[in-house]
């Protein structure tokens, strides 16, 4: 007669899933996966598990725990065993190799989301959101000098020109920031623009007016900016703000180089709610800006 303070040689399910930490549900998918042979039966035909099952479920439950997926697992049994070991051997080795890399792919990946939730709290949720490069062209601008729309400009700028052509227009912001009579001309001809909602007809006088202000806007902008020197003493920035450019200038036109999104195409798959009268008024606004650039 056993005394009760002696362990059983067998233990029930119930008893061996809550031993190893698991449920009687997992064990039972174990069973049916192949990853933890059926153990015999009791004459109540109940499975019964002995010492090396529990170090199975353990090995499993531990294995599991740090990430190993269930299939790996078995695989590795099963080379163990195919190559007369007791345990796992190489195979437990490669596949802990193999997560060592995919842990430290997601470890770095939450080092990056750490940081973009870091910037945004320091910098603010709109302007964290951007990239270093524009955000530190415009770190020198007053507080409240930046208008909501100028930050969503730049937002939908950066995702389709990249952080460069972003950076450019944000030379642009920085320069309506820092004078306010042509913040003022900006914010007039913007209002302007919204204006020739759908229902301005195209041959409206308004939307040749409000191209003439547009064109003279912008070439009194750009003036501003060639003499500030903002921006242009990087070649890479040259480069971005003459891309820029030529895809603004193919806005109407719908021209694009192969391979790229051109702001046409950008415009079909951002909800932009440009008018007819509105996208005539931009085609003479660049038509006015061709002739000046032929006449020079």
């Amino acid at each position: 007669m056993h005394s009760s303070s002696v362990p059983p040689r067998q233990v029930k399910i119930g008893d061996a899933a809550a031993f190893a930490g698991s449920t009687p549900r997992a064990i039972r998918h174990y069973h049916e996966i192949g990853l933890l042979p059926e153990p015999e039966r009791g004459g109540d035909d109940r499975r019964r598990y002995g010492y090396e099952d529990m170090i199975r479920l353990l090995w499993i439950r531990r294995m599991a725990d740090a990430g190993i997926a269930l299939d790996d697992i078995r695989d590795a049994f099963t080379d163990g065993l195919a190559s007369g070991g007791t345990d796992s051997g190489d195979g437990i080795g490669t596949i802990l190799e193999r997560l060592a890399e995919t842990l430290a792919g997601q470890e770095a990946e939450l080092r990056r989301q750490r940081t973009a939730v870091q910037r945004m709290r320091t910098e603010g949720s709109r302007m964290g959101l951007l990239s270093d490069l524009v955000t530190e062209r415009l770190k020198s601008l007053p507080e409240g000098s930046l208008h909501q729309a100028d930050l969503d400009s730049l937002l939908v700028t950066e995702r389709i020109f990249g952080p460069l052509g972003a950076a450019v227009q944000a030379t642009r912001f920085v320069v309506l920031a820092t004078h306010p009579a042509l913040r003022k001309d900006s914010d007039r001809i913007d209002a302007a623009e919204e204006a020739l909602d759908d229902s301005v007809a195209v041959d409206d006088p308004r939307v040749a007016q409000v191209a003439v202000e547009r064109h003279a806007f912008e070439s009194a902008l750009q003036a501003v900016i060639e003499e500030s020197g903002l921006g242009m003493d990087d070649d890479a920035l040259c480069d971005a703000w003459d891309t820029v450019h030529s895809a603004t200038a193919d806005l109407s036109s719908g021209r694009r180089e192969a391979g790229s999104m051109s702001a046409f195409e950008a415009v079909g798959k951002m909800p932009y709610d440009f008018s007819p009268a509105r996208l005539r008024c931009m085609e003479l606004a660049e038509e006015l800006s061709a002739q000046d650039s032929s006449a020079t």
